[in-house]
């Protein structure tokens, strides 16, 4: 059967105070949209439709471009209302429409394909509850003596009986399309607000089709609920996809020593036994190895960590760690940096756009940055390379490189002026500033660096 997907995301968002659309604002490393946009894709839909306001098309557009289908909701008349621009786009290309919400990013994709086989099973539609301790401000599910929905009641309109039921609506639902079309036409208006809901065409479908009509999902996790309308639920919502992200991790055999103060967004895989230390930050596209230890303090962006590393208070984006390496504290692997295994980074270390082979040291207090250095090698402390080139060139073209052999002794404080290749097995004495290249075995000397003369000495005979 085709299904058709409706995410409603039209709202001013003015309780966020942001010149963003709200759907934009970010949980766990996405847009607040996308995570709805997820969920709707594991779906397998004929067709994504995204309602939009007047001030939210053009920016989600722009982001998204062909990818979906667009309906504008240019009068903001309430939640049926919103549904029924995506008719046109919709009627006799699907046979079933689940409805999303595009600021509710919680929601599982277990429980919409739920609710899809509710729907499916034979109800007209299916509708998502769950139980809230305090349900102030939801609309109460009304239920038959034998336990079949029967309609919702919001609060202002519930009884103190009513008031009192403790199963809410959640807001997703998924309905046959031919009939829903047609119901939605039915609708009318709120006597309150003038606007037309989603929630009336419950009542609809049990005065058509009779008890039985409507199958509701009663939610195991109330955190599928939430939404977001200001910043203060953005952070509780935040919080509860944190949970959800670390406990997933540590039912796959990762310690987190502290999970109120480790944060891990989407996307990020990390190994058994690998141990997370307090504050601890992964960004989206982080994928870390078994038996790792990363942390305390430390903030890894989209890298890739070997087996067996350690980091610790160090920064890494975009970078690259082989098996059994380590780095840290307050060290920095920037965008391009690949370090093969066995390699050791100290304190105040900092590599960018560079390849360190295996078995480098590097110990601290030194950059390395546009260059490549040979398995082996010796960084000495303070050691530079000076890589600007000319300011007048192009972007690409203002770094120049530097060569750094196999097994090469690079002395404390040596400066390497791009572009510039140090040979196998060379070295540098402390303070040198290597501005030529050096011939593999050569060490190399002064300001600038030349190559070492030993002056002859003269055999002394030993005498009795």
């Amino acid at each position: 059967m085709r299904l058709g997907v409706v995410i409603l995301a039209a709202g001013e968002g003015t309780r966020m105070k942001s010149h963003r659309p709200k759907v934009l604002h970010e949980v766990a490393g996405l847009p607040l949209l996308e995570h709805v946009l997820r969920v709707a894709h594991s779906l397998e839909p004929e067709r994504i439709v995204l309602v939009l306001g007047p001030e939210t098309i053009d920016p989600i557009r722009e982001r998204y471009g062909d990818r979906y289908l667009y309906a504008l909701q240019s009068r903001r008349q309430g939640t049926g209302h919103a549904l029924l621009q995506a008719r046109p786009l919709l009627d006799g290309a699907v046979d079933d429409v689940i409805v999303l919400y595009g600021a509710d990013p919680l929601l599982t994709v277990e429980s919409a394909r739920q609710l899809l086989a509710l729907r499916r099973s034979g109800a007209l539609g299916a509708i998502t509850t769950f139980i809230a301790p305090n349900p102030r401000g939801y609309g109460r599910i009304l239920r038959d003596d034998t336990g079949r929905v029967i309609g919702i009641v919001e609060e202002r309109d519930a009884s103190e009986e009513q008031r009192r039921i403790s199963e809410v609506n959640q807001g997703v639902v998924c309905y046959e399309a031919a009939w829903l079309w047609g119901a939605l036409q039915r609708l009318t208006p709120s006597p309150v607000k003038g606007e037309y809901y989603l929630t009336d065409l419950v009542a609809l479908a049990v005065e058509d089709r009779g008890p039985g009509a409507i199958e509701a999902l009663l939610l195991d996790d109330p955190d599928e609920a939430l939404g977001v309308n200001d910043r203060l639920d953005l952070a509780h919502v935040e919080a509860a996809m944190r949970r959800r992200i670390l406990e997933r991790l540590m039912r796959s055999g990762v310690t987190i020593v502290d999970p109120t103060s480790t944060y891990v967004e989407v996307d990020v895989d990390v190994g058994q036994d690998t141990i997370l230390l307090p504050g601890t930050i992964l960004r989206r596209g982080t994928r870390i190895g078994a038996e790792c230890t990363i942390g305390p303090y430390s903030l890894i962006e989209a890298s890739v960590i070997g087996r067996r590393c350690k980091v610790a208070l160090s920064v890494l984006e975009h970078a690259e760690m082989g098996d059994e390496s380590d780095i840290g504290p307050f060290s920095h692997l920037r965008p391009g940096a690949k370090i093969g295994s066995h390699v050791h980074i100290g304190n105040f270390g900092e590599v960018n756009r560079s390849v360190l082979a295996d078995g480098v040291k590097m110990g601290h207090f030194s950059y390395i940055g546009d260059a490549t250095v040979g398995p082996g090698t010796n960084i000495g402390a303070g050691t530079i390379t000076a890589n600007f080139g000319d300011k007048r060139a192009e972007p690409d073209q203002r770094k120049h490189r530097t060569e750094i052999g196999a097994r090469v002794k690079i002395g404390s404080d040596t400066m390497l002026v791009a572009p510039v290749k140090v040979g196998d097995g060379a070295v540098t004495g402390a303070g040198a500033v290597v501005t030529r290249d050096v011939p593999p075995g050569e060490t190399v000397v002064g300001v600038p660096a030349r190559p070492l003369r030993r002056p002859d000495r003269p055999e002394q005979q030993e005498t009795q």
